[in-house]
């Protein structure tokens, strides 16, 4: 056998320092012994600098999408999956055999089989802190599992949309499932949290955070206190990283 091909993968975003992904993958090539392969972050201050990226970067074999390029780079794709279609949010670029660019969203599949076990019968409308590029995935996912859902926007403008103030006891004793897809309480302002009456929850509720650092947020430290069932957005990202990774070698 000859020489194995050297294969690049990496992350598409802006001001990305550090990034689960390559964290993730660099550990995961190690483990699996692949020497030929590495994971870089693609930092660009534009997304019209994408193009330059292929060209200059030989054996790019698979991209992940972050913040703020999920919608932005949909018109550079020859192809886009259903889903992400649907959605208007892309986080995965395969390489096809011939040469094509081809989006699709793994945050459903992510957000999906990680909530899916800690579902009840009474968890059956969701808050979704957020309108961001991720809180359309979360959407489309709550939608597919019969879960009906309003976004909590902090300038509501859209027919879904509704504000922080107008979240009342009645409302949170009806919305059980409560999505926070804001940035608020991310390390290093891990004391913050999103403004929601934290004192009408309840051992009925589910809180989710996409955020993943510091483990455990004010947004979810709160909510156990009141005995509601918690979970963090790494097993999210994890799920989502190894579907990638499937798509890639499919």
């Amino acid at each position: 056998m000859g020489e194995r091909k050297n294969k690049v993968f990496g992350l598409l975003g802006k001001d990305i320092s550090y990034s689960f992904s390559r964290g993730y993958f660099t550990q995961k090539f190690k483990e699996l012994g692949f020497d030929n392969l590495k994971y870089v972050n693609f930092d660009i201050p534009k997304i019209e600098d994408f193009p330059s990226i292929i060209e200059n970067n030989e054996g790019v074999n698979g991209i992940n999408v972050t913040i703020p390029y999920k919608e932005a780079v949909i018109p550079f794709l020859d192809k886009i999956d259903k889903t992400a279609k649907e959605i208007g949010a892309v986080n995965t670029i395969k390489f096809t055999k011939r040469g094509n660019l081809k989006g699709y969203n793994t945050d459903v599949f992510g957000f999906e089989n990680s909530l899916k076990p800690l579902l009840k019968k009474h968890h059956k409308r969701a808050l979704i802190l957020g309108t961001g590029g991720a809180s359309k995935a979360i959407a489309y996912a709550l939608k597919k599992n019969d879960i009906k859902f309003r976004f909590v926007s902090r300038n509501p403008n859209k027919k879904k949309e509704i504000s922080y103030e107008s979240l009342s006891k009645e409302l949170l004793e009806k919305y059980h499932v409560i999505i926070n897809c804001t940035p608020i309480g991310t390390s290093p302002d891990i004391h913050k949290s999103p403004n929601i009456p934290y004192e009408f929850l309840s051992s009925q509720h589910l809180l989710y955070d996409l955020i993943y650092n510091p483990e455990v947020s004010t947004f979810l430290s709160k909510g156990k206190e009141k005995g509601a069932t918690i979970k963090n957005g790494l097993e999210m990202l994890e799920l989502q990283a190894e579907e990638s990774w499937r798509i890639w070698n499919s």
